[in-house]
């Protein structure tokens, strides 16, 4: 059995954790505008903790989206590669939106799939403690856009599976699904959330951690958002350069001595780290 199980109804950070975000859209799309991450952050001023955002879009527990020219399992190798290099202590895991298209029948494939990854993950981390978080709900809006009820329902399915994946696997199991509810205007099309409904859930997803929203100056928090931003930009041109092929692919005879350039934005990464724990000193007093 793993050594951490949920026998706890709230999940706590510690000191010097490395938190990698890991999902499909609803995490990458948090990479961009940061609420969600800002919010994670300024919930614990006190601890030093460090966000990595690791989301791709369409991404699937079997790394499909991942995969450049080659098949799924090329993609699963580089979300483990891009683990085993960033060592991280906490993994929260965001998947089952795609999966959910698959209906009812891919309810049995999606959940071996995960369990798999799971067991990647704790292998490539050194036994990282896992945050399975629900997938958020799609929205209905008016026509000619789909009414999601249906696919909700669906997705209701994939989100039960996933708190048994969690129960069974020892992994913290946190609803986002059932927090954000059917809140309404969330969405730019029913399935990716906007800005401004990023900003409206960011508190509902830490409540599905167990923790209370922080309560921060809107001034303050802007700011600390914008370092998010900031930090997760040049940590996207660290770990996903655009000219990825040239560098490390199939024509890196051609220019994969520029290679070596892409390190070079770890110390600027990591400054961004500093500026957000300088922020966090005064939200801690």
């Amino acid at each position: 059995m793993p050594a951490w199980s949920q026998n706890q109804q709230r999940f706590t950070l510690e000191d010097g954790d490395r938190v990698v975000l890991l999902g499909g859209g609803f995490i990458e799309r948090d990479g961009i505008y940061g609420h969600v991450e800002a919010a994670m952050t300024a919930h614990w001023p006190a601890k030093r903790v460090t966000y990595r955002n690791l989301g791709w879009s369409g991404d699937t527990v079997f790394g499909t989206a991942r995969s450049y020219f080659g098949p799924p399992q090329e993609g699963f190798d580089r979300l483990r590669a891009h683990l085993e290099l960033l060592k991280p202590t906490v993994v929260v895991a965001a998947y089952g939106s795609v999966a959910s298209f698959e209906g009812e029948a891919g309810l049995d494939g999606f959940a071996a799939g995960y369990k798999r990854m799971i067991g990647m993950i704790r292998e490539a981390t050194e036994g990282a403690r896992l945050v399975l978080l629900s997938p958020p709900p799609f929205e209905s809006k008016a026509a000619p856009l789909p009414d999601m009820s249906e696919q909700n329902r669906i997705l209701g399915l994939y989100r039960d599976r996933i708190r048994t994946i969690a129960e069974e696997e020892g992994c913290f199991f946190a609803d986002a699904f059932a927090e954000i509810g059917d809140a309404g205007g969330l969405t730019d099309d029913g399935v990716h959330y906007s800005p401004t409904g990023y900003a409206a859930i960011a508190e509902k997803v830490l409540v599905s951690f167990g923790w209370a929203p922080a309560t921060v100056p809107t001034d303050q928090m802007e700011a600390l958002r914008e370092l998010v931003v900031a930090k997760n930009r040049l940590f996207f041109y660290r770990w996903r350069p655009q000219n990825e092929t040239y560098l490390h692919g199939f024509r890196k005879h051609e220019q994969g001595n520029n290679a070596k350039e892409v390190p070079e934005f770890d110390p600027l990464v990591e400054a961004k780290d500093l500026e957000i724990a300088e922020l966090l000193k005064g939200l801690s007093k």
